[in-house]
């Protein structure tokens, strides 16, 4: 998928999330202003609650900011209704999750073409060449014809990496993706991100692991739902430990 690149491929303006609980409003981001560029490999990092995990569903899709405005590929993704986010996200964004999320009943193979078959792309003919493509640079390709539950956390990770890249979005977004991985296929995973951002990809990865994620070439450190240091930005990403934290306008 061709994309300008004239703008920050990913562009948040004062991204607010607020959700309603029993004592008030807790304000999960905070005037979030974030820019990324195309090709860059960008890890997020926090301690739990810091805003990491609702930051990342802003930029997919999965949630829906309180205030703000998000552009992905010139994009107003807030904009969108579930149906068109659907499509949008089968065509800009691969997303990965700390749990997998594969399908028990579908093959290895089976799984990486199930994007295809959703997205139409690309031609019947060419799917199950490309998933086979994509399960050999994961390094996995003799697994193919394995149900999940044949395959270790490690090896279905890789299978659910090559799922997100089925369609070959421009971005990759992984939630805390080494999260159920012992260390050494935690950094077998991250070397694949970086082999991925060599070849193009934008890489957006949550994790709690510094260690890791000093393996990026961009950290951002998220505390309270505020940005509070950017490693390698630049001026990228305005409002860096200075975001107002607003009371916002709360949907019903």
């Amino acid at each position: 998928m061709t994309i300008s690149t004239s703008s920050p491929l990913v562009d948040l303006n004062r991204v607010t999330k607020a959700y309603k609980t029993d004592a008030g409003l807790f304000l999960a981001l905070k005037g979030i202003d974030l820019h990324v560029e195309a090709g860059e490999y960008v890890a997020i990092v926090g301690k739990s609650g810091s805003g990491k995990t609702t930051l990342i569903n802003m930029i997919t899709g999965l949630d829906h900011p309180t205030e703000g405005e998000i552009l992905v590929g010139g994009e107003k993704v807030e904009k969108l209704g579930e149906n068109q986010l659907a499509i949008w996200r089968g065509r800009t964004i691969g997303v990965v999750f700390q749990f997998f999320q594969l399908l028990p009943t579908l093959t290895a193979l089976e799984n990486v073409m199930l994007p295809m078959d959703f997205c139409g792309t690309p031609a019947i003919t060419e799917r199950r060449d490309r998933a086979h493509e994509l399960l050999r640079l994961m390094e996995i390709e003799e697994q193919a014809d394995k149900l999940p539950a044949k395959l270790s956390g490690g090896q279905q990770q890789r299978v659910a990496i090559a799922r997100a890249l089925a369609t070959d979005p421009p971005i990759l977004a992984a939630d805390e993706p080494t999260g159920n991985l012992d260390s050494k296929t935690a950094e077998a995973v991250f070397s694949l991100f970086e082999r991925l951002t060599q070849l193009g990809k934008t890489i957006l990865v949550v994790t709690h692991d510094a260690d890791l994620a000093r393996r990026a070439t961009r950290q951002l450190h998220l505390a309270d739902g505020v940005i509070v240091t950017d490693v390698n930005g630049g001026n990228r990403s305005s409002g860096i430990g200075k975001q107002k934290s607003r009371r916002p306008k709360v949907r019903s």
